[in-house]
């Protein structure tokens, strides 16, 4: 345990699973407590239950959410209980965007039917990308980001490369990028530190509903020049190393934890 993160409190976006679930498990392990907010269907709910069990039998807090963090109401409903339950003059420590919903269609295919529309592109964007600014907005507002916090929002390689059907999450991700860097600047006066990770390909529920990834983690696999693919663990322990120094200087940046995985990726 770090006493630093004892009785902390993290937020994670996309916690039931995951890079969300396994950065939830280490911050617990380190300590800190954690609010958790995922969208599962009644078929998933035993992966964040036992989420919560093991931040729980770790002796920690688990508050979780079972909602929309792309909606704004619900958005605010999260946000007003995180702040009765925070002690008074107390920040989040870490707020984590890990939320892996869009839209994964390629943009001009011979059948005009399989395209990506409108309605398909501007949810993917809106979900993985804009949404953290609106997190960040309203927590900035309601005096829960403060000196000391560190925003991580995960990202991938897929934000400069091109994957068959990944376009409008690659967008994505791409878009993420420019609103961490923005964030950071605007938000460096304040002590609070704004990266992304980009982690390497990881078997993960998100990744496997890419068209094509079981090539993707063969490559990974083969390829990697660690000798194994990344695992929510490498990002969990990035984040919790981060997390130790309360520094804002360490801002701005993609961070990436794929043992040079994306240096030798063609």
């Amino acid at each position: 345990m770090n006493d630093s993160f004892k009785g902390k409190w993290a937020l994670i976006l996309g916690a039931s699973s995951g890079h969300g679930g396994g950065t939830a498990l280490e911050l617990a392990r380190q300590g800190m407590n954690i609010f958790g907010v995922h969208l599962d269907l009644r078929a998933t709910l035993p992966q964040p239950q036992r989420v919560i069990d093991q931040i729980q039998d770790l002796g920690c807090e688990a508050v979780f959410f079972n909602t929309n963090a792309a909606d704004d109401a619900k958005r605010a409903k999260v946000l007003e209980t995180v702040r009765e339950k925070l002690p008074r003059g107390e920040h989040v420590k870490v707020l984590m965007h890990s939320l892996a919903f869009g839209s994964l269609r390629p943009y001009a295919p011979p059948d005009h039917s399989e395209a990506v529309t409108r309605a398909q592109m501007e949810m993917t964007l809106d979900v993985m990308a804009h949404s953290l600014v609106y997190w960040v907005q309203d927590m900035i507002y309601r005096d829960l980001l403060g000196p000391g916090s560190k925003v991580f929002a995960m990202t991938s390689a897929g934000s400069h490369r091109i994957f068959p059907s990944y376009g409008p999450t690659g967008c994505a991700k791409a878009a993420l990028e420019y609103h961490v860097r923005h964030l950071a600047v605007e938000l460096s006066a304040r002590g609070i530190a704004v990266n992304a990770i980009q982690a390497g390909v990881t078997d993960t529920p998100a990744l496997r509903k890419i068209p094509g990834h079981e090539r993707m983690l063969e490559y990974g696999r083969e390829h990697n020049p660690g000798g194994r693919i990344t695992t929510p663990q490498d990002v969990a322990r990035a984040i919790a190393s981060v997390t130790r120094d309360d520094s804002a200087w360490l801002t701005g940046n993609v961070i990436q934890v794929d043992g040079g995985e994306d240096l030798v990726m063609i």
